[in-house]
Formats: C-alpha cells, sequence, structure tokens
C-alpha cells in the first residue's frame, strides 16, 4: 500500500480522465491518473477528428497529446498501470492496481471506457490480429487495396470504413438493419464514396480462413440465405462493453452496464464518480466525455471541501 493520501484517483486516460485531471489538478488537488497503455484512450485509435470545437480537423493521436501536455502542466500525475478493484477502508477509497502500489484517495473518478464487443462468430477469435481487427487507424495500412468487410451501423463504424478506403481497393459497410445510426454527414460521405457498398439486414456469421482471412459468410435477415464472399479483412464496430465494474459493491447500472449517475457525476456512493463512455448516456462523444469529466473533478472538489468543514466542525 502507497500511504500517500490522494484527493483523487482518476482511473482511465481518455479525454474524459485527462479532462478530470486537468480540472483537478488545476484547482490544486493531489490528481492521480492510472492509465494502463498510453494517455488518450480511443482518440489513438482515431485518424481524423472534425466535431471537436476549436478544431476543424486534428487527428486523435494530436488531440491526446495536447489533452496530456496541459492536464501535466499543471500538476497531474499519471501512472502507468492496470487498476483492477476499488474498495472503501476507513472512510476513503483504496484503488487496488495489478502491478502495486494500491492508491488510497479521498475520491474516485472512473473515466475507464470500455471494450470493443465482439460479434462472437466462428473465425473471429482464430483470426484476431490476421485479417479481424477493431482498430481501422492500427491496422488499416496493412491492407493496402484489399477488400475490406466493416461490421456496424454507427458513428465508429463509418468514420473507419470512411478512412479505410484511404488503403483499400472495395469496402463493406454490413449492418443487421435497414437504417443506420451513424450521424447523417458520415452516411452521406459513405455514400458519395466509390468504395463503399452497404449490405444492410444481414450479418456475419462465420469468418474463414487459412493463416488469414479469405472469406465472409454473410446471412440475409430477410430470407435466411446464406452468401460466402471473398475477403482479406473484417473491421468489427458494433460498440463496446463498459469497464465499470470496478467498484467492489453493486453500483446502479442500465440494461448494458452502463453506470447511472446524478447531475454530478455521481454514483450512489459519495465520492464516487463516473464519467464519459463508462456512464449511461444518449451521445458517447469527445465533447459530452469532456463534459461530464468536467463536472465530475468539480464535483470532487466540492465534496472534499464539505468533508473538510464537516471535520473541522466536529473538531476532528
Amino acid at each position: 500500500m502507497n500511504d500517500e493520501l490522494w484527493d483523487v484517483v482518476i482511473i482511465g486516460g481518455g479525454p474524459a480522465g485527462l479532462t478530470a485531471g486537468l480540472y483537478a489538478a488545476r484547482a490544486n488537488l493531489r490528481a492521480l491518473l492510472i492509465e494502463k497503455l498510453l494517455p488518450g484512450g480511443e482518440l489513438l485509435n482515431t485518424d481524423l477528428i472534425e466535431d471537436y470545437p476549436g478544431f476543424v480537423s486534428v487527428t486523435g493521436r494530436e488531440l491526446a497529446e495536447k489533452m496530456e501536455e496541459h492536464a501535466r502542466k499543471f500538476g497531474l500525475k499519471i501512472e502507468t498501470n492496470v487498476a483492477t478493484k476499488i474498495e472503501r477502508e476507513d472512510g476513503e477509497f483504496v484503488t487496488r492496481t495489478e502491478w502495486g502500489p494500491d492508491f488510497r484517495s479521498k475520491t474516485v473518478i472512473m473515466t475507464a471506457g470500455g471494450v470493443p464487443r465482439k460479434l462472437e462468430v466462428p473465425g473471429e477469435e482464430e483470426f484476431a490480429g490476421r485479417g479481424v481487427s477493431y482498430c481501422a487507424v492500427c491496422d488499416g495500412p496493412l491492407f493496402k487495396d484489399k477488400v475490406l468487410t466493416v461490421v456496424g451501423g454507427g458513428d465508429s463504424a463509418f468514420q473507419e470504413g470512411l478512412y479505410l478506403t484511404r488503403h483499400a481497393s472495395k469496402v463493406y459497410i454490413i449492418h443487421r438493419r435497414d437504417e443506420f445510426r451513424a450521424q447523417p454527414i458520415l452516411q452521406d460521405k459513405a455514400r458519395e464514396n466509390e468504395k463503399i457498398e452497404f449490405i444492410t439486414s444481414a450479418v456475419v456469421d462465420e469468418i474463414g480462413g487459412s493463416r488469414t482471412v479469405e472469406s465472409i459468410n454473410v446471412r440475409s435477415l430477410k430470407d435466411s440465405s446464406v452468401t460466402q464472399m471473398p475477403m482479406d479483412g473484417v473491421f468489427i464496430f458494433i460498440g463496446f462493453t463498459p469497464n465499470s465494474g470496478l467498484y467492489t459493491e453493486h453500483l446502479e447500472h442500465d440494461e448494458q452496464g452502463f453506470l447511472v449517475t446524478n447531475d454530478r457525476m455521481e454514483t450512489r456512493i459519495p465520492g464516487l464518480y463516473a464519467a464519459g463512455d463508462v456512464r449511461t448516456q444518449l451521445a458517447r462523444q469527445i465533447t459530452t466525455a469532456v463534459g461530464d469529466a468536467t463536472t465530475a473533478a468539480v464535483a470532487a472538489e466540492q465534496y472534499i471541501e464539505d468533508q473538510a468543514f464537516k471535520a473541522a466542525r466536529a473538531g476532528v
């Protein structure tokens, strides 16, 4: 156990975590951010961002670097580690980590996001990293002049599909419904791109190949017919499962596992906050993550002040 007592421990270094760290550190709170990889989260897997205010166009990596630099400037400490559990001991939070040490804090802000959902079909696990991918920016350049499939119908599927057209000769976007959930502007861009073709009311039932992906089986949801299509790669963007199970006690969540908070981003446990993609909300955008995190950090600061005032009145 690290005997140092932090004002706030932030779990997850994406846009929400870095924003929470910025606001907490700028308020002169002793703030620690725990991130298992590089700060930036999903920003590092995003090529081009065109909907973040103040930036007509910016790469995900550039925005992540600017956010990290800004937060560190005000004194945010960043620990490379994996948070495994949050417990409550003697009125303080204890964040357990995979590689040690554990960290004590007055408050915790959970900004751990989630992990990509899988199709759970034959061949997906077998060909992961050998033609099956969940990150177009990471793996797209490996598929120069290849035929690719994107599975999904939301913003991520369309953004990644458009990015893949820079490298692939053909990109199919397969969606189980007739209509897409992506923003209209993204749908318009995709429809105008000659490399993209849509297959709707259909699902990928199987991914086949030998050493790498060579084909997919596509099943129509209208007549149950199955078509085998030659394919070089499959990129899956069907949402993600939130990392919402860190706290040892039950926290209120929706049917998909996203945490429920009040308007201060506080869970049912005083001093324990959730922000960004781990929290249930209508839109999951960089802007909403940043807004959530701002509120959470300000609420944490007020909580710490209130607790100190109560302790002083009680003569503790």
